[in-house]
C-alpha cells in the first residue's frame, strides 16, 4: 500500500517526465517497507520486477561457490535495481538485502520497459547505468585476477572514500566483515590490513569514519601491483 509520499518523482531516471506521468507511474508500482537484514530479491529468483529505492539502503552480493557472500555494491536512494531480469527475463543473478531500514517500489518488467520505450532519456540513462556496471565489474575481475588481498583491501578503501582536506574519509567505517566480503576475503586478513596501514601512519581509525592520510601513496601502491601482476 503507497502513500502520498510514496513517489518516483525524486528519482533522476525519471527527470523527463511531467508531473502527470509519474503519478500515473508511481501508482502502478506496489510500495514495500522493508526492515534491515531482510531480502528483497534471493539469488536466483525468478521474478523480473525493478525495485527503486525510495529511502534507506540497499546491498547486492552474490554468492561464491565456496558458499561465502561476496559484496558488489550499496544502492542508495534515488537508485534502482532487477532491471537486467526486467530486461532479458532471466533469473536473478544476485541477491538483494537491506542495510537499513528502507521503502522501496516495485515495478513490473512490461512497466519498466514501456517506460524505456516511450522516453529516449529514461532509455539513454538505463544504457549509461548498464555500461557503467559492465566497466566497474571488469575492472573488479581483472583486480581478483591480478591483486593479492592486501591490494584489493588498498583499492576498496579507495574506491569508498571521499575527499577529505588533503586525505580522504571512509564514513561510516565498514565492519571488517562487509569489507572482506567486498574484496573476497576474511575478517581476520582486513584486520591485518588495516593495522599495518596504521603503523604506517597511513591509517587514522577515527570515531565514524576512517581517515586516509596519503590517498596518492595507495593509489600508487595499486598501480604498481597491477603492473607488477
Amino acid at each position: 500500500m503507497s502513500r502520498p509520499t510514496d513517489t518516483l518523482a525524486g528519482f533522476p531516471l525519471f527527470r523527463s517526465l511531467d508531473p502527470a506521468e509519474l503519478a500515473a507511474l508511481s501508482a502502478r508500482c506496489l510500495w514495500r517497507r522493508v526492515e534491515a537484514g531482510q531480502w528483497i530479491i534471493d539469488h536466483e529468483d525468478e521474478g523480473t520486477d525493478v525495485f527503486f529505492v525510495l529511502a534507506g539502503l540497499v546491498r547486492v552480493t552474490i554468492r561464491a561457490v565456496s558458499g561465502r557472500e561476496v559484496i558488489l555494491r550499496d544502492i542508495p536512494a534515488g537508485e534502482f535495481f532487477g532491471e537486467m531480469a526486467a530486461i532479458d527475463g532471466k533469473a536473478r543473478s544476485a541477491g538483494i538485502v537491506a542495510v537499513t531500514g528502507a521503502t522501496v517500489a516495485r515495478m513490473p518488467a512490461s512497466l519498466f520497459r514501456e517506460c524505456i520505450h516511450r522516453h529516449p532519456d529514461v532509455c539513454d540513462q538505463v544504457l549509461r547505468l548498464l555500461t557503467g556496471e559492465i566497466r566497474k565489474l571488469a575492472g573488479r575481475v581483472n583486480e581478483f585476477n591480478t591483486l593479492d588481498v592486501k591490494h584489493r583491501i588498498y583499492a576498496e578503501l579507495l574506491r569508498l572514500a571521499r575527499p577529505d582536506g588533503r586525505g580522504a574519509v571512509v564514513s561510516p567505517p565498514p565492519p571488517h566483515a562487509d569489507l572482506a566480503g567486498r574484496v573476497g576475503t576474511r575478517r581476520e586478513a582486513v584486520s591485518r590490513v588495516l593495522s599495518a596501514l596504521e603503523k604506517e601512519g597511513l591509517l587514522e581509525k577515527r570515531r565514524g569514519a576512517l581517515a586516509l592520510h596519503d590517498p596518492a601513496a595507495l593509489e600508487e601502491r595499486v598501480r604498481r601491483a597491477m603492473e607488477d601482476g
